[in-house]
């Protein structure tokens, strides 16, 4: 049988114990931030190039997350991962050529991703998004601008739009008998609803 010194030692030692690990590591529920859900059917991603042949269309397969680890609006990560065989510019000629291994090589590098590495807020509503974007393979630095509604009301539309060099991503080629320009424009359209934890706080 343990003494009652020996049970009292036990005692202090679990007490110690529970005060290290409360301290070391806070409740969820302080650290918790909002938890949103991007709504596919209720969203696009889609994208336009100026050419004598107009060149615009969308794409049919991706995914969103935005999480935020705190409710300031700004400590968001916004992650998009696009299926680029999924492209749809409702031609099948345009749609085989944009998936060849002369525009998005959809074969050899499946996935067109922007992960946010920064948010910062430039008005009420509207947000710059530094990301790095990848394409056929190649990551470059690029900023999305956002324009959010439905502010306070937990659920809303974040518009965005993009725009690089289709050239600075190796693709150079044209199409026969259209001249393509080397800008691409991409917008985005995610409709967002917060499923759970507090809303988030903008800055005014």
């Amino acid at each position: 049988m343990y003494s009652l010194d020996s049970r009292l030692g036990e005692f202090m030692r679990l007490a110690v114990l529970c005060l290290f690990v409360s301290a070391a590591v806070p409740s969820l529920a302080q650290a918790q931030g909002p938890v949103f859900e991007i709504t596919p059917v209720e969203s696009t991603v889609q994208f336009s190039v100026k050419a004598s042949v107009a060149i615009e269309g969308k794409f049919d397969k991706w995914d969103a997350t935005l999480t935020y680890p705190s409710t300031d609006a700004t400590s968001g990560v916004l992650d998009i991962k696009i299926q680029a065989e999924s492209v749809n510019t409702g031609s099948g000629m345009k749609n085989d050529k944009l998936k060849g291994k002369d525009f998005f090589d959809a074969k050899h590098d499946p996935l067109i991703t922007f992960h946010s590495t920064k948010i910062v807020q430039t008005g009420p509503t509207t947000f710059d998004v530094q990301g790095t974007f990848t394409i056929r393979g190649v990551s470059k630095p690029e900023t999305l601008s956002l324009v959010v509604s439905g502010k306070g009301t937990g659920t809303g539309d974040i518009k965005g739009t993009m725009a690089f060099d289709r050239k600075e991503f190796g693709m150079n080629s044209g199409i026969p008998f259209i001249k393509i320009a080397d800008r691409v424009e991409v917008t985005v359209n995610l409709h967002g609803k917060r499923v759970s934890g507090p809303p988030l706080v903008f800055k005014e």
